[in-house]
């Protein structure tokens, strides 16, 4: 498929410059804000126009941008709402202007593309310049761009990620849809609440992918997606990617889901677990980032973490067999009980 060879990560906990997995965060009314950095590399007129999915998207990118010494030749983005809190404040500029003279520039950074139009602008690349809007699959629809490039073009360099905020607006909706728990819940608890609904997330994880093997943090060998709400049909179609990409010899050292604290979606996780079988680990990553659109980003950023020789931390373990070093991290996330994904990570040498 492809290679990561640099990831950068903003989200809730210390994934930024000094990072530290032990430390754990806590969720302030049920939503996990990202801890955004200073933005030192984003000139400070331009960074005081940006909403904060485009600050996040942009300032996790820039250091890859920059401190890589080969040229990119695109940028690859996967977002659900982009900058969302922008769009609403346009919106409602209309309103309190009564159509009249509106400022642009809530209108320019509302745009979901508007966080790989600002990265183009920046690092001055004039390549390929696209942005993926599929709901809880707008990151994996990203990678799968990143693979069709690199079959074309395996020479390139593409700069790949998933961005979104929490907006007040999107944030009601969710919640009047019962899809945030309505009940203050800390993310030491998140998993043992047996109630609907989940608590809200943003971030965002940026990755600089290739075709080239040689000093790769880690390999994206496979992806899959599909849509559906039955459980047998998302075991049926692990078995048969499992059954494509790992043979006899081979084995997965870690499960790594997206499960979320929502009773209603347990049943996917289940028979995703009971298929593994007993003899993986097994771990979860939305207590510490939340639960959004683009969050199997995080989950990817993590994975390359645990596969450089990281260990990995006892609050994202669910069962674990015995420590050893993680060569082969299967993720699988949902959003929503139809949207699914499984994305396999493996150690690049």
């Amino acid at each position: 498929m492809f290679y990561i060879h640099h990831k950068s990560c903003i989200s809730p906990q210390q994934t930024f410059a000094a990072i530290n997995m032990e430390l754990l965060n806590d969720t302030t009314d049920n939503k996990l804000r990202a801890i955004e950095p200073s933005y030192e590399g984003i000139p400070s007129g331009i960074l005081r126009r940006m909403g904060k999915a485009v600050r996040m998207g942009v300032g996790a990118a820039l250091p890859l941008i920059r401190n890589n010494t080969e040229p990119i030749s695109g940028i690859i983005i996967g977002t659900a709402n982009g900058g969302m809190e922008d769009c609403i404040k346009f919106l409602n500029q209309i309103i309190d202007y009564d159509e009249g003279m509106l400022t642009p520039g809530n209108f320019v950074q509302s745009t979901p593309n508007a966080i790989a139009a600002q990265l183009g602008l920046l690092s001055n690349n004039r390549g390929y310049n696209i942005t993926h809007v599929h709901r809880g699959l707008s990151f994996e629809n990203a990678m799968l761009d990143a693979v069709m490039m690199l079959k074309e073009y395996p020479g390139n360099n593409y700069l790949l990620g998933g961005v979104d905020e929490i907006s007040s607006y999107n944030y009601n909706i969710e919640w009047l849809g019962g899809w945030y728990k309505k009940e203050p819940v800390s993310v030491n608890q998140l998993y043992e609440t047996n109630s609907a609904g989940s608590i809200a997330g943003e971030g965002a994880a940026m990755f600089l992918v290739n075709a080239t093997q040689s000093n790769a943090l880690a390999a994206v060998k496979d992806i899959r997606i599909l849509h559906t709400s039955d459980e047998n049909i998302i075991a049926g179609q692990l078995k048969s990617f499992i059954d494509k990409n790992i043979t006899q010899s081979e084995k997965i050292d870690l499960l790594l889901t997206g499960e979320n604290g929502d009773n209603r979606l347990s049943k996917y996780y289940d028979a995703v677990e009971n298929l593994i079988g007993n003899s993986i680990s097994i771990a979860r990553f939305k207590h510490m980032t939340g639960e959004y659109t683009s969050a199997s980003a995080i989950a990817v950023w993590l994975a390359c973490h645990m596969i450089t020789g990281q260990s990995i931390p006892k609050h994202m373990l669910k069962y674990e067999v015995k420590q050893q070093p993680c060569k082969r991290i299967l993720i699988y996330n949902n959003y929503k009980g139809h949207q699914h994904s499984f994305i396999l990570i493996d150690k690049a040498d």
